[in-house]
């Protein structure tokens, strides 16, 4: 799931064993549960669902990590959720449920709201919220002078089909109409909004 090994492979052992680490393994002592196990050639390992949240925990980047694994569909939400629930009170459980409750509970309107803020500060003027553009449809955030388009992916778009599908053809309908289209996810306003703004300057300026 990530583009490199980490450097110390975490072994789980039972709580009462009594083993020394060898170089390289970190050890932990505690009851994985059935469902968090799986098997790959013939290797006791945590399952995917587990595995990412523990994963998510102690990367610098955790929530783009959990990002990229919600938009690729490696593992389903609910699988996360259940997993946390048997395993609350372990090890790294407590960073990986805050960045599950943004995963899963945050509301477009936050996202919409915290980039607002960033624009704001940034000085950059002339955007509209909830632009209408027929068919029922809004852009989230709009630039009508440029015709730029910004819209925002919270977290629950990647758990629901229809949205994503209604996104995207709004999205087609846009660009067809001669509209400059960004999109951008959780990650990109609350982890590198730098980069998230000079994108957004880039565009309208062209």
């Amino acid at each position: 799931m990530t583009d490199r090994c980490p450097r110390d492979i975490g072994v789980t052992l039972p709580r009462g064993a009594r083993r020394l680490a060898p170089g390289g393994i970190t050890l932990r002592r505690r009851d994985v549960p059935g469902p968090d196990r799986a098997w790959i050639r013939g290797v006791a390992v945590t399952a995917e669902h587990l595995t990412v949240l523990e994963t998510c925990a102690v990367l610098p980047d955790g929530a783009g990590f959990l990002d990229r694994v919600l938009q690729r569909r490696v593992v389903h939400p609910a699988l996360l959720h259940e997993a946390y629930c048997r395993n609350a009170g372990a090890h790294g459980m407590a960073a990986a449920h805050r960045l599950l409750v943004a995963a899963l509970d945050r509301a477009d309107s936050e996202l919409e709201r915290m980039l607002l803020r960033l624009l704001r500060a940034a000085g950059i003027g002339g955007v509209v919220r909830g632009l209408p553009v027929g068919g029922g449809r809004e852009i989230d955030l709009a630039f009508p002078a440029e015709r730029v388009a910004i819209e925002l992916d919270g977290w629950a778009r990647h758990t629901d089909p229809d949205r994503f599908r209604a996104d995207r053809a709004k999205g087609n309908a846009l660009v067809a109409r001669g509209w400059t289209l960004l999109r951008f996810t959780w990650h990109d306003v609350c982890d590198a909004p730098e980069g998230t703004l000079a994108a957004i300057r880039r565009a309208l300026r062209r």
